[in-house]
């Protein structure tokens, strides 16, 4: 018998307590005047990672109410022409539909989320990791093999901090980080060279997008606030995606395509 069926085989044989329900209730209730204990006991490096395991719950939670609110919100309805006059004081009214669907702002954010996109290059060669990464002994004595060292072209923020190098796992060189792209608008047929936002999407592994690994078929996200494109509202369009067309290691810069 495996070694964690036994309280199972228990529960089968015998039932549960009378009070089972009444002390997982408590217990529930408990839940939160602990976890709140502890966020006041807690401090340094427990803290930090309590604060960020909580930080994740609530967002959550904030996602899942305002989908739940969206079915009762209210949002105009599309601009139909209607039959026979309309009186001077109704022009200026919209008509309000209730939403029985999730509205297009949140279904893009899915999508976006999804990493769907119509790309110029829809496949790739993934890229293994150790081709990726290289071993770097350290320790006092060179015997320990847990660092890394990024060998592609990587994006780091402005507003990032670098851990202590005796705790840093992955290491990006200095002479690997790009900041800007040569993006080329499909439309007007003309190259700009863009500031990088950030990785949206890395094909060949999660890892790869939260290092910020530029690789071919990489979607970045490059500041277009320079083009001047505006939304159909007229707002200032600030950045905007674009897929990696080379191989950044191999050219020593970055080209893409902008996603229309």
């Amino acid at each position: 018998m495996p070694q964690h069926e036994h309280m199972e085989r228990h529960r089968k044989r015998f039932g549960v307590r009378m009070d089972k329900m009444e002390r997982d209730r408590k217990r529930e209730a408990r839940r939160a005047h602990k976890l709140s204990e502890f966020a006041q006991k807690a401090h340094g490096l427990r803290a930090k990672l309590f604060n960020q395991k909580r930080f994740k719950e609530k967002a959550a939670m904030r996602k899942t109410l305002a989908m739940h609110q969206e079915g009762s919100n209210k949002h105009a309805a599309d601009d139909k022409p209607t039959e026979g006059a309309v009186p001077s004081y109704l022009l200026d009214r919209e008509n309000v539909t209730r939403a029985k669907i999730l509205s297009n702002t949140i279904k893009q954010k899915r999508k976006e989320k999804a990493g769907k996109w119509s790309v110029p290059i829809p496949k790739v060669k993934p890229v293994a990791d150790d081709e990726m990464f290289r071993q770097m002994a350290s320790g006092k004595r060179q015997k320990k093999n847990w660092k890394r060292m990024i060998t592609k072209v990587t994006f780091v923020g402005e507003a990032y901090t670098r851990k202590a190098p005796k705790y840093e796992r992955f290491i990006r060189p200095m002479g690997l980080r790009f900041k800007k792209a040569h993006v080329t608008h499909p439309e007007l047929k003309t190259t700009f060279c863009l500031d990088i936002l950030g990785v949206k999407k890395n094909p060949s592994s999660s890892l790869y997008t939260n290092l910020g690994v530029i690789t071919k078929g990489t979607i970045i996200e490059v500041n277009v606030s320079e083009l001047g494109l505006v939304t159909q509202a007229g707002k200032v369009v600030w950045g905007k995606y674009a897929q990696v067309t080379n191989n950044p290691e191999l050219d020593g810069c970055i080209n893409g395509v902008l996603l229309v």
